[in-house]
């Protein structure tokens, strides 16, 4: 049997407009939607149609605007694509784990939508009381990084969070660190750039996120999933409903094992990758990971006809 590996991204690739021509043109796109209005008692489809993007950008709203966008554009993708006549694997960049979830029907879209809300919620809290930020460092070896983050982290919080592709790792923690993080690499001829975010996410800062998540998750029933999930903190496939659960615990503030879970999907025989959501980050980071993969990326009608035709599926 064909592999194949679905991924789903994270915060950082949300536009307004996003799943806009899914939505008209799709009843499993537009039921997601006014599902998820229900549930978030507010009109997130609105703030994703129309803005502006200063609301959008905002954690409580990012975090299940990309969530549900993600979902319909794989709905939507599942509906013309026979997804049985692969043996799938799964995962998503941080955020996007949890569609990789209920894509995987481990969890509904409801519990989905509920726990994402939930984080987003906690992380936000936990950035208003800790005042963190987060560096991207590009061009530079682990090492490197290591040896920024350690100096730096003499003066406070300063942990390497996400390690996205070859050359482009996250740093993440008190802002005074960050910025001696970023003078450092200055000195080494390093390259960064300020992520526009309102925390620390996956360091140690979120730590108390990660402990109400740990309460929050007990509410939930977790399922044996239907392809096999490779999870963000250690970057192993994980197929027990306790384990998943316990691992989206750590996952709130751990580092992102980005490039580790790509390969790992790589090993295990996948050689096609498509992304459901906004934009594609993703792909971009698989493509600088694996030049022999095939990336395909689904977030409108265009990309979804472009995938569903393609002769290499």
């Amino acid at each position: 049997m064909n592999k194949l590996a679905l991924v789903f991204p994270g915060q950082a690739s949300q536009y307004v407009g996003m799943g806009k021509e899914l939505y008209y043109k799709y009843p499993e796109a537009k039921d997601i939607f006014e599902k998820a209005n229900r549930l978030l008692g507010y009109d997130i489809k609105k703030i994703v149609f129309e803005g502006p993007i200063n609301v959008l950008t905002q954690t409580e709203y990012t975090q299940p605007a990309v969530f549900i966008v993600s979902l319909i554009s794989f709905k939507v993708f599942n509906s013309k694509f026979n997804i049985q006549n692969y043996y799938c694997f799964a995962a998503g960049h941080s955020l996007g784990e949890y569609s990789a979830l209920v894509a995987s029907e481990t969890l509904t879209i409801e519990e989905g939508l509920n726990l994402v809300n939930k984080r987003a919620e906690f992380i936000k809290d936990a950035c208003a009381k800790t005042k963190g930020t987060m560096l991207a460092i590009l061009g530079a070896e682990k090492s490197i990084v290591e040896e920024i983050c350690a100096e730096a982290g003499k003066i406070g919080v300063c942990e390497a969070v996400n390690f996205n592709a070859p050359g482009q790792i996250v740093i993440s923690g008190e802002i005074a660190a960050i910025e001696k993080a970023k003078e450092i690499a200055k000195s080494k001829k390093v390259k960064t750039i300020p992520l526009a975010v309102s925390g620390a996410f996956h360091s140690s800062l979120m730590k108390e996120a990660q402990n109400n998540m740990k309460e929050e998750i007990k509410k939930y029933n977790f399922k044996t999933p239907k392809f096999s999930i490779i999870t963000n903190c250690d970057a192993k496939i994980t197929t027990d409903p306790k384990q998943i659960s316990e691992k989206l615990i750590e996952q709130v503030a751990s580092p992102v094992l980005w490039i580790d879970s790509i390969n790992k999907m790589i090993t295990e025989g996948c050689e096609t990758f498509i992304e459901f959501g906004p934009k594609n980050v993703v792909s971009g980071m698989i493509k600088k990971i694996s030049s022999k993969v095939i990336t395909y990326n689904i977030e409108n009608e265009i990309t979804l006809n472009q995938t569903v035709l393609s002769k290499k599926l």
